[in-house]
């Protein structure tokens, strides 16, 4: 925490003794520059140590934006498109930035021991803890893709009061039947790791294709010097239990949710069942067409569209300028929506197929983008 403070700026902030206004002000603009390289920090928890980096500084009276990486990715591979995509920088200057590495998945990261006995990812969800406690942030706005789309979702089931939204992409919260599971053992026998993981990642089309992003993602991935690392946060994935979402039950997600998953995406079948499961008055439901399995690298800027359609139903960002945002030579998606600046649960978002706009639309809508864009 000491280290934290030391780059910490606040306004009101007293000079240290004999430190002149114009010292003060070169010490402020070497924070900010630091901060916005992005702060890499380790925490120890109850289930080991986790690695983290910061980007910004914290807001007033704001959520940090924390996000969570799916299965052989790490915060880097899962979400650096996402993030310096050009109109999402618009947000990421609102809000601080939390991005969760899994143990043993950040860059340069040690392989565990043989027989290393690997967080589950219910213990995963309860070291979230221990990093908002280590930052002093009292809540977040969640994004998570796969495994760690299960991880944020456990971890708001678990502390509802700290968790003001989640973007959850391609999340199956169910465990795994015993169908599922002879499939996977059967599968094993068969294929690689690294095959498994990314037909868990994209589409058998997309592999197929092969490519240029899957020939990156490919090479990542097979190449990775932790791979035996990626194997035990593959293997606490199959092992998840059921997140046991009920509408109308007591076990459900409190938070505005926005469920992500791409057209013919491995993971769209869990995504439409998650939907019918939590409450449609707190819950919007985007298909993206021509996105594969990994929509916030096929097609950030729909996605960062949408973001900010949801954290202005959360009454952020109400002036925000929504943009022209696909650059498809074929169409064009552009915004034609007004969504009130108060902070209404119950807003979702629907996105007309005929007219290429997005509009506000009843609570539980989905929002299904079939315009057959290409990536952006």
């Amino acid at each position: 925490m000491a280290e934290l403070q030391e780059v910490q700026i606040t306004e009101e902030k007293p000079l240290l003794p004999g430190q002149t206004p114009e010292a003060a002000k070169e010490a402020e603009l070497a924070a900010r520059i630091l901060l916005d390289q992005g702060q890499t920090h380790s925490v120890e928890t109850p289930y080991g140590s986790v690695t983290f980096t910061v980007y910004g500084t914290p807001k007033p009276k704001r959520p940090a934006i924390l996000t969570y990486h799916d299965v052989g990715l790490n915060y880097k591979s899962c979400f650096q498109p996402l993030f310096q995509f050009g109109d999402m920088q618009e947000i990421i200057q609102n809000f601080v930035r939390v991005h969760v590495d899994a143990p043993g998945m950040e860059e340069g990261a040690a392989v565990f021991p043989l027989g290393y006995q690997y967080p589950s990812l219910d213990q995963l969800a309860d070291m979230i803890p221990c990093i908002l406690q280590y930052l002093n942030f009292s809540t977040i706005i969640g994004i998570g893709v796969g495994a760690g789309a299960y991880i944020l979702s456990r971890y708001a089931l678990n502390h509802p009061d700290t968790v003001e939204g989640l973007v959850l992409i391609n999340i199956d919260p169910n465990a795994k039947g015993w169908m599922d599971w002879a499939a996977h053992k059967l599968t094993g026998l068969t294929s690689s790791i690294s095959e498994m993981i990314l037909g868990h990642l994209f589409s058998q089309e997309e592999l197929s294709g092969n490519s240029e992003l899957i020939q990156k993602y490919r090479n990542i991935i097979t190449h990775a010097p932790n791979l035996d690392n990626i194997e035990l946060y593959w293997n606490s994935y199959n092992n998840r239990r059921d997140l046991n979402f009920e509408r109308g039950g007591d076990i459900t997600l409190k938070c505005p949710v926005m469920l992500v998953v791409g057209d013919q995406a491995p993971h769209e079948d869990a995504v439409v069942e998650c939907n019918s499961k939590l409450d449609p008055t707190q819950t919007s439901f985007l298909k993206m067409a021509d996105s594969g399995g990994q929509p916030q690298l096929t097609q950030p800027g729909k996605l960062t569209e949408a973001f900010k359609y949801f954290l202005q139903g959360m009454g952020y960002m109400a002036s925000s300028c929504m943009t022209r945002l696909s650059r498809s030579r074929t169409a064009s998606l552009t915004s034609a929506a007004s969504i009130d600046g108060n902070r209404s649960r119950s807003r979702t978002l629907s996105q007309s197929s005929e007219s290429g706009t997005l509009s506000s639309g009843p609570p539980g809508h989905t929002m299904e983008d079939s315009e057959g864009c290409g990536p952006t």
